[in-house]
């Protein structure tokens, strides 16, 4: 990260390491670096970190803010120049602007077991065998992992208990065959009659 360093006499080289954002600079408590001198106003200025460079901007103060002895109210700071605010100097050290993501072990799940047949045994259901597989996250599942949702005049949703997206059966859906009775059966209603023999 940018650092600073105080070269005026007092200080014995006090090494300011600044953070990602605002840095406030002042001779009075609040500030985020308190710098006890007479030429610092008690809200002398701001040095800002973000976008990959250092920004300083006079907060007006008393004595003046300089960048290689030039007032500035604001300016951009670069390595090797000196930052003056009021008599005390600070040489920039550096202006490295480091972000640090931290990183997260995310802990690998063990693959489906598989049987003898080529089937699949469900991760959740050890006694189960997986009969489908989510469409989105790809997630494996058996018939008790598959939540089930029928829509009123709509057909059968079934939908992964992870992402909440549909599941498709492992091999398809298996069509059953229609045949002609069946045809009759869904489209003609007859009336059942009861055959009868005369003299009954």
């Amino acid at each position: 990260m940018a650092n600073l360093i105080i070269q005026s006499p007092g200080f014995n080289n006090q090494v300011i390491k600044l953070n990602l954002g605002v840095n406030r600079f002042g001779r009075v408590a609040g500030n985020d670096f308190v710098i006890e001198h007479a030429t610092i106003s008690s809200k002398h200025c701001e040095i800002s970190l973000g976008n990959g460079e250092v920004m300083v901007r006079d907060c007006g103060s008393t004595n003046g803010t300089y960048i290689n002895d030039q007032p500035v109210m604001e300016g951009t700071l670069s390595a090797g120049q000196i930052l003056r605010l009021g008599d005390v100097e600070f040489l920039v050290e550096n202006t490295e602007v480091t972000i640090a993501i931290p990183k997260f072990d995310v802990p690998r799940k063990a693959p489906p077991v598989v049987l003898t047949d080529g089937g699949l045994v469900c991760p959740r259901h050890k006694h189960s065998r997986v009969t489908h597989q989510c469409t989105h996250c790809r997630e494996v599942l058996c018939d008790e992992c598959v939540h089930r949702l029928r829509r009123r005049g709509g057909k059968l949703l079934k939908l992964c208990p992870l992402c909440s997206h549909e599941c498709t059966p492992i091999g398809g859906d298996k069509k059953k065959k229609k045949t002609f009775l069946g045809f009759l059966q869904r489209t003609v209603k007859l009336p059942f009659i009861r055959s009868t023999k005369e003299g009954d």
